[in-house]
């Protein structure tokens, strides 16, 4: 890699913040896969439906409650090797998984996947940050995109390779989590003199009116932003957990065209992601937030009642918005709190597993009760909850 300067600037910044998104993208992949061989592990081993739910919470405790902690400490102690580990456990992880014997060592297999995500978010995150150099939207948007292109990818990878080969197929994406190793590793040769370049303009760019707030007024904008993110999580799950389900129910889609349709959603997010963080910056943190979380209420409460054209244009516009929240909500959290990058890297990162996988199995109950339409009839005032941005202590973002 290039050697680089204290303010690394045009091509040398673009090309470090790819190289984090690339190493983004190779993480989610492997993570995303394995709900993806969720029918494999089925067969394989006879699992019934609370066992399979049981493989999702093992991974997804792993991979939420470890990461504030993680970041919490890289904070006071710099690691910047620490991704490179976490990729080294996710290593671990995929490649047991392919050889898997038993039910128990599948969830040890996940656990370790899940601990090694939950070591890579925070670091990378941090890393991201201290890259932008005042251009923080883009940097999380160029971040973020390699995460969501690695899930919407991994179901496309589990049905051409995966399926037509079995488990033990997963042991040749293994080449993944070994390139992000690398890339992390020659990325983390330069921590110091970005963190030093980091420091220098966000000490000069701070501004007065972040620290004039008070700490209550610090904790009540971490709340409302875990309320925003929340109510975006549960409707973008609806998506993620039963958007196949629901379109083959109510269209009579086939399985193979319901799958090309969720791509087609996993993509429209990922270009939704990399806009919000753009656009952002030119317009501010705050109005993305008001218009990622708000702006898609009339679609919404429009999708349970349009044909199957009309759910797929809705759905695409509906998680093309909504995407661009996700990078804006962090980085007003990380205004809050300047001097906790990776704590908050970390605790929205773990919010990000922790309350999907909350929704998930709150939106299947309900759905088993009342039906999968009636569930998005629910879930299409979820955008109201944009309002509290209203609440949101002015930070100058």
């Amino acid at each position: 890699m290039t050697t680089m300067t204290a303010r690394p600037e045009g091509a040398t910044f673009v090309r470090l913040l790819v190289v984090l998104g690339i190493c983004h993208l190779l993480n989610d992949l492997i993570q995303a896969l394995i709900p993806a061989i969720y029918p494999i592990l089925r067969a394989e081993f006879a699992l019934d439906l609370v066992q399979i739910g049981m493989i999702t919470l093992t991974f997804q405790i792993a991979g939420s409650l470890f990461q504030p902690l993680v970041g919490l400490y890289t904070d006071r102690r710099p690691l910047p090797y620490s991704a490179a580990v976490g990729m080294g456990f996710t290593l671990t992880g995929i490649t047991a998984l392919a050889f898997a014997p038993s039910y128990a060592m599948v969830l040890a297999s996940v656990a370790c996947i899940g601990i090694g995500s939950s070591i890579f978010h925070p670091e990378a995150t941090r890393m991201a940050r201290y890259a932008a150099q005042g251009r923080a939207g883009l940097a999380q948007g160029i971040f973020q995109v390699g995460g969501q292109v690695g899930g919407a990818v991994a179901p496309l990878a589990a049905a051409l390779v995966i399926v037509p080969l079995g488990q033990s197929s997963l042991a040749g994406f293994a080449v993944a989590p070994v390139l992000a190793m690398i890339l992390l590793i020659g990325i983390a040769r330069h921590h110091d003199r970005l963190r030093e370049a980091f420091h220098v303009t966000a000490t000069a760019a701070r501004s007065q009116a972040t620290a004039a707030l008070s700490p209550g007024q610090v904790r009540l904008g971490l709340v409302i932003l875990i309320l925003l993110m929340a109510s975006k999580l549960a409707y973008q799950e609806s998506f993620r957990s039963f958007y196949t389900f629901y379109v083959i129910e109510t269209f009579g889609v086939s399985i193979a065209q319901s799958q090309v349709l969720l791509f087609v959603i996993f993509i429209s997010s990922a270009i939704g992601v990399l806009i919000g963080g753009i656009v952002g910056d030119r317009i501010g943190r705050h109005r993305i937030i008001w218009i990622s979380i708000l702006g898609p209420l009339p679609l919404t409460l429009m999708l349970p009642h349009v044909g199957l054209a009309g759910t797929v244009a809705l759905t695409v516009l509906i998680n093309l918005v909504m995407a661009s929240a996700f990078a804006s909500i962090m980085l007003y959290a990380m205004d809050l709190m300047p001097g906790r990058i990776g704590l908050i890297g970390g605790v929205f990162y773990g919010l990000n597993f922790a309350l999907g996988g909350v929704a998930a199995a709150l939106l299947g109950a309900l759905a088993d009760r009342i039906g999968l339409h009636e569930v998005y009839v629910i879930c299409s005032v979820l955008p109201v909850v944009g309002l509290v941005t209203w609440f949101l202590p002015k930070t100058g973002a």
